[in-house]
Formats: C-alpha cells, sequence, structure tokens
C-alpha cells in the first residue's frame, strides 16, 4: 500500500487505524499529514512562487516530524509499520 494510491480519506484512516473507530491516533495523523505534504509538494512544483502556502508545508513536515519522534520513543513496531508503509526514509 502506498500513499499515493490513497486518494479517500476514510480509507487512509481505515488502513492505519489501530481498531475499528480510530480516528485520531499518531498512526492516522501521519498519514494525513504525508497526504497534505504530497499534495502541497505537487502544488509547489506549478507555482514556485507561493510563499504563504510553503510556511503551511514547513509546519506539515515539522509536525510529522514530531510525531514520528514520539511514535520511535513509544512504540516502536508502529513506528517501523507505518514507515514502510507510507514509504518514508527514516
Amino acid at each position: 500500500m502506498n500513499i499515493k494510491t490513497i486518494t479517500n480519506k476514510k480509507t487512509l484512516i481505515k488502513s492505519l487505524g489501530v481498531h475499528e473507530n480510530d480516528t485520531g491516533s499518531s498512526e492516522i495523523q501521519i498519514g494525513l499529514l504525508t497526504q497534505k505534504i504530497e499534495k502541497l509538494s505537487k502544488h509547489f512544483k506549478k507555482f514556485k512562487k507561493d510563499k504563504h502556502s510553503s510556511l503551511g508545508l514547513l509546519k506539515a513536515v515539522n509536525r510529522r516530524k514530531r510525531l514520528l519522534q514520539y511514535l520511535k520513543n513509544h512504540n516502536i513496531d508502529s513506528y517501523n509499520n507505518i514507515l514502510s508503509k507510507l514509504n518514508l526514509r527514516k
């Protein structure tokens, strides 16, 4: 499963959720932020001078970085699982 193949938010939440009604776990937040980062990266390839959206991209990248660090410190199995599912380099 690759993040680029999942376009629907609900299917992303179902695939990354820890249990059935899970909507706010670290894994889901990381997945949604990765989806947002991919979308903004595509936007910047077309609009290079958009400085206002670049701040949003920077915030999303830093938030994802902090969540990944939290997951690494508290649940290493879930951390490795999310890295492989989302194709993130670490």
